[in-house]
């Protein structure tokens, strides 16, 4: 038994105590039995350390048990995260093992990995299942940071390549997704772990000089905290403060952000007071005790405890100027507010005392990503999805409010037209002009927190694409990108209308082919782009029309097919073709509707007057008339000659060039010196049209040949002849 090492034994007893200890209740016994399965599912397997694999699922196991500690389901699932991935144990082994509930969570950290390793998510069916599985269970998402929060920390282990490949992945996708779930202590360590990958130079010098400053830093919090501490004590307010610990990313982008040197970045000292009280007014009260101590600095306050974060974090920010003129910022919250700002989504969910309960509070944690997937179309690939969730994963917001008052949250840079979509999307659709604070402004103004932004709208505006310049919001530009795709889509509809109604009155055919034709020589990609400029009045269908018969008029002229010749040819080259294996000198003649050759699969079918016609089996005519009366049907076939030549017609439409005729001439004559009867090409402004008879010794041969000729640079199309 694996747990009879004293490794694992010590391993799983630490787990355990970790439990005990931060878990409001604890399974011993479920906690061990997924212990000692992942233990047995992993136990061939190495890691990139040369560790074996299982301490990887016990280390994100311990992190949801200690650092976003959550509950014994939760520990589970991180014990077992990558079984059903990386090991031969199927899903439906796992309900029977560890039930339905643990399965659920596990199948979906595995589906979440999935859109952040590239594969492409392209059914909606997936969509749902996805959005279901994070929407439903919240604990999906916290074992997916912890698994990825745990890869970073040994990422020191995997090749230089592999190591920016996700640090990059990690800054732009991990991170800010952990702060929209409020993990602020995950998002700071991912952020750093990433920023040391992609720039150790610059990650190393930063920590260099926070270390040799940390000294003078902690005498100078200490002399600006004593008059703010002796305040607090007469107050009898219980509370812990300390120096609020700089992220090196965040003063690294701070100056890059600013263009400014370290010095002046972390010039900017930092404390959080932190109070044990369940009355959010201590907070103002503390406020109050710091500026009486110490000058505001009047632009630098925010108030995040009475209008929170998107992602439910609170607290009081404010800057004040300390001893010696330096400025000081300080953080004012609760312990459950700082609970929340660092553990986020679990710590909430350990606050509530009905876990079953409907909860409007949790549900808000995880809305955004309902909007993300409803609004998807079933078609988004990987990079779209991933643009949506870089859209809505962003930290710094402004605060608005309608002209009733009521609050909207929106990304720092968004417009009122940004704001429209937010208040419902038919006011965005109808957006004609915005009054910020009581003056008209351009949509294209950029808001700001405090702004009240009133919407004017009129039934005859819509969406245009210049829109697309300036919004910032998934909502906005996925509403936008749907209107204008609708839009074209209608004036592709219309065109096909106009074609369609046009070629009826002039009773004209055209099949799919030949439309396919005239798109190309009209220097259209697809006969889509061809409707859209019809229904633009781009192009005069008449004159289309007109070049088309007469081109029509001028092929009829040309003899250069022959087929009248062709069964003949055929006929007279083999001897005829066998009927039930025999060559009887029945009458018979060959269907001009499909215009078989020796070689193709053929039957015979018996007509009153003109003995067996000859189809392809694949004729549509013939399908069609066998369909009345089969018994007409005779199997015929073409007799072995070896050596006997056939005649084949082919078409070849493409991009006119100099020496297109001797290019294609040379591509069949230099295959088995093969013969051609005769060759038209005929052009119209940059396209050529031609047709091409030559002997073949039977349809492999023929293959070949168009084979050969597609792949000539200019070669659109290369299609076997056929009679009209």
């Amino acid at each position: 038994m694996a747990l009879e090492n004293p490794r694992y034994k010590k391993m799983l007893d630490d787990l355990l105590d970790a439990c005990k200890h931060h878990l409001p209740s604890v399974s011993d016994v479920m906690i061990t039995k997924a212990f000692e399965f992942a233990l047995e599912a992993h136990k061939n397997d190495l890691r990139a350390s040369g560790e074996p694999y299982f301490t990887h699922p016990f280390e994100v196991a311990m992190i949801v048990s200690q650092e976003i500690p959550l509950d014994d389901v939760t520990v589970v699932c991180a014990l077992l995260h990558d079984v059903v991935e990386d090991t031969d144990f199927n899903l439906d082994f796992m309900v029977k093992e560890f039930g339905k509930e643990v399965t659920e969570i596990v199948d979906g950290v595995t589906k979440i990995g999935g859109i952040f390793k590239g594969q492409e998510i392209t059914q909606a069916e997936n969509y749902r299942k996805l959005l279901l599985s994070m929407v439903k269970d919240v604990r999906v998402i916290l074992v997916k940071f912890a698994d990825r929060l745990h890869n970073m920390r040994t990422l020191e282990f995997v090749n230089q390549d592999k190591q920016r490949r996700i640090a990059q992945e990690t800054l732009e996708i991990y991170a800010p997704f952990a702060n929209r779930f409020g993990l602020g202590q995950v998002k700071w360590e991912l952020e750093d772990l990433s920023f040391k990958y992609l720039n150790r130079e610059a990650y190393e010098e930063i920590a260099r000089k926070i270390k040799s400053k940390r000294k003078e830093r902690e005498s100078y919090i200490n002399k600006f905290s004593e008059p703010i501490i002796q305040k607090l004590n007469d107050y009898n307010l219980k509370y812990e403060m300390n120096g609020r610990p700089k992220h090196l990313y965040s003063i690294y982008r701070k100056m890059v952000k600013r263009n400014k040197p370290f010095e002046e970045i972390y010039d900017l000292f930092a404390i959080r007071i932190i109070i044990d009280t369940e009355n959010t007014n201590d907070c103002y009260t503390t406020l109050g005790i710091v500026n009486q101590m110490y000058l505001p600095v009047p632009d630098r306050f925010k108030d995040y405890v009475s209008i929170p974060k998107t992602n439910n974090y609170q607290s009081i920010h404010t800057t004040v100027v300390g001893p010696e003129g330096r400025l000081v910022e300080v953080q004012i919250r609760t312990k459950k507010m700082h609970e929340v700002a660092e553990k986020g989504v679990a710590a909430h969910w350990r606050y509530k005392e009905n876990k079953a309960a409907s909860d409007k509070e949790l549900e808000s944690w995880v809305n955004w990503i309902r909007d993300i997937f409803e609004s998807a179309s079933k078609d988004d690939a990987r990079k779209e999805l991933l643009e949506s969730f870089k859209l809505n994963l962003y930290q710094d917001e402004i605060y608005v409010f309608t002209p009733k008052g009521d609050l909207r949250r929106l990304p720092v840079g968004s417009t009122p037209v940004d704001f429209a979509f937010e208040i419902h999307s038919k006011v965005g659709f109808h957006c004609i002009g915005a009054k910020v604070n009581g003056k008209i402004v351009p949509l294209d103004t950029v808001l700001h927190s405090g702004d009240q932004v009133e919407i004017i709208t009129s039934k005859n505006q819509h969406p245009n694409k210049n829109w697309m310049k300036f919004v910032v919001t998934h909502k906005s530009k996925t509403a936008i990108r749907k209107w204008i795709n609708k839009e074209e889509e209608d004036i592709i509809d219309a065109g096909k209308e106009i074609w369609e109604k046009k070629i009826k009155r002039l009773k004209l055919s055209f099949t799919p082919s030949d439309l396919a034709k005239l798109t190309l020589s009209l220097k259209f990609e697809s006969p889509k782009l061809f409707y859209k400029a019809i229904g633009q009045g781009k192009i005069n269908l008449d004159e289309v029309l007109t070049a088309t018969r007469e081109k029509e008029e001028k092929k009829e002229k040309i003899p250069s097919l022959e087929f009248d010749n062709f069964a003949s040819i055929a006929r007279t080259d083999i001897g005829g073709v066998l009927v039930d294996g025999k060559n009887a000198g029945i009458m018979y003649s060959y269907a001009k509707c499909c215009n078989p050759i020796p070689g193709d699969p053929v039957i015979g079918y018996i007509t009153v007057g003109e003995g067996i016609k000859i189809h392809r089996k694949t004729c549509i005519n013939l399908i069609r008339i066998s369909e009345k009366d089969s018994s007409k049907l005779v199997p015929v076939q073409w007799p072995e000659a070896e050596g006997s030549l056939f005649v084949a017609g082919l078409s070849i439409l493409g991009e006119d060039s100099a020496g297109i005729l001797n290019e294609i001439s040379h591509t069949i004559v230099s295959y088995q010196n093969t013969n051609i009867k005769s060759i038209n090409i005929n052009t119209t402004d940059s396209m050529f049209e031609g047709s091409v008879t030559l002997y073949v010794h039977n349809i492999e041969h023929l293959a070949r040949i168009i084979e050969r000729l597609k792949k000539l640079k200019g070669v659109y199309t290369v299609e076997r002849f056929e009679s009209s």
